[in-house]
């Protein structure tokens, strides 16, 4: 029977905290903090006033993500991607929009899927679920939190 080191060649897998905080340039959101859920299938992210619009014969929506330590007020207009029955931490699907965006989590550069929701009353702004970090070799330690250091933007110097 083989070791499970000679049946890959992946390099060791980095080991990230039940929280860290992420970037997501595409919103212009250079710092989020985000709970990593693996009991989640799907991401999250709080959008207050949500309001869709047609653009070039294309559906977008435009939401306001309220301001935190890490990032100020904004207000976000992005294509969707697609409305889904998602359920909600209740365990009730709701019908919510999804997006595409491009998410960087210390040195990893991803593109995700990430539904809009009112997380008003969570500790949270973002729940990063289990889809997202799947095959990312990432694993994750549920008693520590930001291992993964301050998102590295693609271009920057310190990128690894």
């Amino acid at each position: 029977m083989k070791s499970a080191e000679s049946k890959s060649s992946r390099p060791p897998a980095d080991v990230i905290g039940w929280r860290e905080v992420v970037a997501l340039p595409d919103l212009d959101l250079p710092l989020i903090r985000a709970k990593i859920d693996t009991g989640a299938r799907t991401s999250a992210l709080h959008a207050e006033d949500q309001e869709l619009y047609d653009r070039a014969g294309k559906t977008w929506v435009r939401f306001r993500l309220p301001g935190s330590r890490y990032h100020r007020d904004m207000q976000v207009d992005v294509p969707v991607l697609d409305t889904r029955d998602i359920k909600n931490t209740s365990g009730v699907p709701e019908q919510r929009l999804v997006i595409e965006t491009l998410l960087i989590l210390g040195h990893h550069h991803w593109h995700v899927e990430v539904s809009l929701a009112n997380r008003e009353n969570m500790g949270f702004d973002m729940i990063l679920g289990r889809t997202a970090i799947r095959r990312r070799n990432v694993l994750v330690d549920p008693g520590r939190s930001f291992l993964a250091g301050d998102p590295v933007l693609p271009g920057s110097s310190t990128q690894k």
